[in-house]
């Protein structure tokens, strides 16, 4: 036991440092996919076909293939048509640009369970699209929206583990990094199942106290 628990204490900087980059990844993809998808969610539900075609097109692209593929994309194809960037940048990229396909349905989805007169009374008052949708429709459909959209980052925050085969130094490298070191690699295991958890559960639990509470607003 003292073992377990030494692979804790004799590595916690690693640790830290792994799951800090973790949570750096989570917060700073869940922000940017967050915008991206609700602008393709607006983009499905627009009254301008390009943008509709444009939005469908780039949700069934990203969403039918594997996050695997949008990292390797980002990694080694995107420096050989000049652009030079970072491992972490790349990373970042690739989980935003994912994610955001998902947000996107889930704002569509919200934005569906609005009836159609809402938004028919409101253009009957002269608002534009816009207007429509950031006053009247999206408000409403907040509530649709809440518990899919934590699922949907809830599923990000485990995606940041793909990093680590990137080059990224986050929680997913840690087993690799530390059994190298010799360290038990069991225990490593468990220790970083600890570690999501610690950040997870509570992100399920506001998950099910949203449910609750709107269910309680129907």
């Amino acid at each position: 036991m003292g073992t377990f628990f030494a692979v804790l204490t004799d590595n916690w900087h690693d640790f830290a440092r792994g799951f800090g980059a973790t949570i750096r990844l989570f917060l700073i993809a869940g922000v940017a996919s967050l915008v991206g998808g609700t602008l393709l969610g607006a983009m499905r539900v627009s009254p301008i076909p390009a943008l509709r075609a444009f939005g469908a097109t780039y949700v069934n692209l990203i969403r039918n293939t594997p996050l695997t593929l949008v990292f390797a994309f980002m990694v080694f194809a995107v420096p050989k048509l000049g652009v030079n960037i970072d491992y972490l940048p790349s990373a970042l990229v690739a989980l935003s640009v994912y994610t955001a396909a998902f947000v996107c349905e889930v704002v569509r989805s919200g934005v569906n369970t609005v009836p159609n007169g809402q938004a028919e009374a409101a253009r009957a008052l002269g608002m534009g699209f816009g207007q429509v949708l950031g006053h009247v429709v999206l408000p409403q459909a907040l509530r649709a929206m809440v518990a899919p959209m934590v699922s949907v980052f809830i599923a990000m925050l485990k995606n940041t583990t793909i990093a680590a085969g990137f080059s990224v130094f986050e929680a997913g490298a840690i087993p690799e990094y530390l059994s190298e070191r010799g360290e038990n690699r069991f225990a490593v295991l468990v220790w970083i199942t600890i570690g999501f958890l610690v950040i997870i559960v509570p992100l399920a639990l506001l998950q099910r106290s949203m449910e609750n509470r709107l269910r309680v607003v129907r």
